[in-house]
């Protein structure tokens, strides 16, 4: 059997399958990222558990840099009325914003991920200064958060988690 972090630990199936694809597993591309953000952003202020549950209508409404970049007043005032998501527009116009810059670091590195390797940032402090100084509603908790999900800080899992051996 194994042995969870303790957000997974004696949780439905939703904590699991986060735990076991995404927490502290390396992102896929630069869309990855970005939703992983999203999710993120999107919890501020709310329970991990109403955004996993409301994950798979996040990443449709979120579906990739390059699509939400070109989000217009039509689009956020559909998305203000999906009930899939969380319908905060700070939280929206914060994700076409970011979209946006990622495009931006894309052109400049090549991906945001080479951004984000490029950086010599050695704690959460660096990291969180940097985010603030690049993305919108990324404040200390949802950098650590991204960060630690995607490896660029350690913490993602517990001692005893599976996952960390």
């Amino acid at each position: 059997m194994k042995s969870y972090c303790s957000y997974a630990r004696n949780r439905d199936d939703h904590h699991k399958e986060h735990h076991d694809t995404e927490h502290g597993v390396p992102a896929k591309d630069d869309d990855d990222l970005f939703r992983r953000l999203m999710l993120e952003i999107s919890q501020a202020g709310l329970s991990f558990d109403t955004i996993l549950k409301k994950k798979k209508t996040i990443h449709k409404a979120f579906p990739s840099v390059k699509k939400v970049a070109k989000y217009e007043e039509k689009e956020i005032l559909e998305l203000m009325q999906n009930p899939g998501i969380i319908r905060n527009k700070l939280k929206i116009n914060a994700a076409i914003y970011n979209a946006k810059k990622i495009i931006e670091l894309q052109k400049e590195h090549g991906s945001f991920k080479k951004w984000l390797d490029k950086q010599e940032c050695r704690n959460k402090e660096e990291w969180v200064k940097l985010f603030k100084k690049n993305f919108k509603f990324t404040g200390g908790e949802i950098t650590n958060e991204f960060l630690m999900s995607t490896n660029y800080l350690p913490g993602a899992h517990d001692d005893d988690c599976y996952m960390k051996r």
